[in-house]
Parts: C-alpha cells; sequence; structure tokens
C-alpha cells in the first residue's frame, strides 16, 4: 500500500506491506480522505516527528476487514479520531483528557495519509462513527478539528450571549467561530488576510481587519487560533477586565502573557487541546445538522501531491488541505 512519510525536509510517498487483521480485534479501514491540520505542518516543518513517521489523523474511511464488538460492518464509511482517554486516571477525572498518558499513547496506525490504516477496538467502541449521509467525505473530515473546537467552547465555560474575539480566520478560527455561535455567543472574528475576513462575513458572523480592532473593546473572551506571537497583544488590549483568553495555538517565539495582566485585571488564561468521545460526539451533530458549515474550506490533493498540499498551506495560498486517497 502507498503511505506518505516525512523524509527529512519534504513528504515522500512510497509504497510498505498491506495491513492484515491477523487476528487482532478492530478493524482494517481503506482511508477516503485525510484533512491536513495544523498539527501535522508543525510536526513536519520543526522536526518534531522523525523521519518516516506518518502523519495525518483527521481521516474519513470505509471498513474493508473487521473484527468487532461493535456493530459497524465491512463497507461502513465512517468518521473516526486518533486518541482515546482512559476515563479513570487523576487526569481524566479532573476534566483533562488531552493530558491522559493513555489518550497520548492510542493512534491510529501507520497515519491518515496512507491508503490503509488500523484502527483497534478501542477505537471503534468510542470515537468513531457512522459517515452522516448528508455529509460530503470532505466536509466530515472536519469531525475531529471541529471537536477541538467544541471542546474548546466548553473549557471557557461563558455565559450565554457572552462577547468573543476571535483571532485568526484560518480552518480552525473559521470553525471555532461557528461553533461559538452555535453555543449561543456573539462572535467577532479578526485576520489580516482580507479573502479570510470575507469568507466568515459569508457566513454571516461579523469580521474585520485585526488593525482596525479598536481599542479597548471589553470581549468577555478571546479565542487565539492564530499562531502568530504579535496575537497575545491584540487579545490583552482586547479582553475586559475579569475576561478569559483561550490559548488554542502555539507560537514561534513561545511568548507568555503578562503575569501583572493576569493579576491586577483578574484575567483567566487557559489552554485547550484534544477532545474527549462526547465532544466528538457533539461534533458530528453540529456538522449534521448544518450549525457548523465547511462547504468551500478545503482544497484537494491527491496523495501524490501531498508536498504540495503541505507548501500551499504552510504559504497561506490555500484555507485548508484534503488529501484524497481513495475513490
Amino acid at each position: 500500500m502507498n503511505i506518505a512519510v516525512i523524509d527529512n525536509d519534504k513528504i515522500s510517498v512510497t509504497q510498505t506491506e498491506d495491513l492484515k487483521l491477523n487476528g487482532k480485534k478492530g478493524a482494517i479501514v481503506k482511508v477516503l480522505g485525510c484533512g491536513l491540520c495544523g498539527s501535522d505542518i508543525v510536526k513536519f516543518r520543526e522536526h518534531i516527528s522523525k523521519n518516516g513517521t506518518v502523519l495525518g489523523h483527521e481521516i474519513v474511511a470505509q471498513i474493508s476487514e473487521i473484527d468487532s464488538d461493535t456493530n459497524f460492518q465491512i463497507g461502513d464509511k465512517i468518521v473516526t479520531s486518533h486518541h482515546i482517554p482512559c476515563g479513570k486516571c487523576n487526569f481524566c477525572k479532573h476534566g483533562n483528557v488531552s493530558m491522559c498518558e493513555h489518550f497520548k499513547s492510542t493512534n491510529i496506525k501507520p497515519g491518515g495519509f496512507s491508503e490503509y490504516v488500523y484502527l483497534s477496538e478501542e477505537h471503534l467502541q468510542n470515537v468513531a462513527h457512522l459517515m452522516p449521509e448528508n455529509l460530503t467525505e470532505v466536509e466530515a473530515s472536519f469531525y475531529e478539528p471541529l471537536g477541538c473546537c467544541v471542546r474548546a467552547i466548553k473549557r471557557a465555560n461563558l455565559m450565554n450571549d457572552s462577547k468573543v474575539l476571535v483571532i485568526g480566520l484560518g480552518s480552525i478560527g473559521i470553525l471555532m467561530s461557528q461553533a461559538l455561535k452555535a453555543f449561543g455567543m456573539k462572535v467577532t472574528g479578526c485576520d489580516l488576510l482580507p479573502e479570510r475576513i470575507k469568507f466568515l462575513k459569508n457566513l454571516g458572523i461579523e469580521s474585520l481587519d485585526s488593525r482596525e480592532l479598536a481599542q479597548n473593546q471589553e470581549f468577555d473572551a478571546v479565542f487565539m487560533t492564530s499562531g502568530a506571537d504579535k496575537a497575545i497583544d491584540v487579545a490583552l488590549k482586547n479582553i475586559r477586565s475579569g475576561g478569559t483568553i483561550l490559548v488554542f495555538s502555539s507560537t514561534p517565539q513561545n511568548k507568555g502573557y503578562a503575569n501583572n495582566e493576569i493579576y491586577y485585571r483578574e484575567l483567566t488564561v487557559m489552554g485547550s487541546y484534544s477532545p474527549s468521545p462526547a465532544d466528538l460526539k457533539d461534533s458530528l451533530e453540529l456538522l449534521r445538522n448544518g450549525k457548523v458549515n465547511v462547504k468551500n474550506m478545503s482544497t484537494i490533493y491527491k496523495l501524490n501531491d501531498i508536498q504540495k498540499a503541505f507548501d500551499d498551506t504552510i504559504n497561506n495560498r490555500i484555507m485548508k488541505a484534503y488529501i484524497k486517497i481513495k475513490d
């Protein structure tokens, strides 16, 4: 089977042996397509993952072999996430599921940019779902990234009708803005790229150039979906005293929030990373009922063109890449 692997400073397509269950519980699934996540870009560009790694986890797939106690059958089209919390450890008991050691150790194998992957029985029982019939495969691939947004919103624990600023309107910022609106928030998005500002406006959500933000707008919360260090200053200038800043991105220089700003203004600065199985269910429902619209967000690439997908994403030529693996 064909797989795309990290090969020093490029992504190369190569071949490896086909996957078989060989007596294991779980399923072998044919990957129809896989979204390119910002975390994949970071792992590749910052050399976090070693050579030979198959990245990708935002998969839509079809079951080709299965031995499971679930109701899934051969031929079913499914969506799935890649991590499962144990539900029993101290992290899980306190709601920090993405810090769970079991969560971090579980994954789809070898990775989403592959013709086939192995899903464990645990995946099938906890984070896999039938693909909704009213969604395209590309639309369904947003199941996991939208789940991440859902968890962030829940963690922020905002009152209904809270004024929320979303800084950075890449694919995650667009998802986050719509999800916040679906959860009853008054949302404003901002970015520096006119086409992204326009994209969010066309979805019926207020958006503007970051440089046009008035000082002291007194937002109840700011969601940081931009990976720019300068976005921190924008957040601090626009959050009301006593407000919440939700950090949902890494930044190149790894700068922090000023201690005295947090102290004297009683700010809450918190992070959110990956979703729980419950967040993923909510994500799928938001996609199914159209409360989050992901049409026209993705640019489709074939597996053999995956390096171009990475390059175009890194250089902001596109909003989101979807790697089509199988027809």
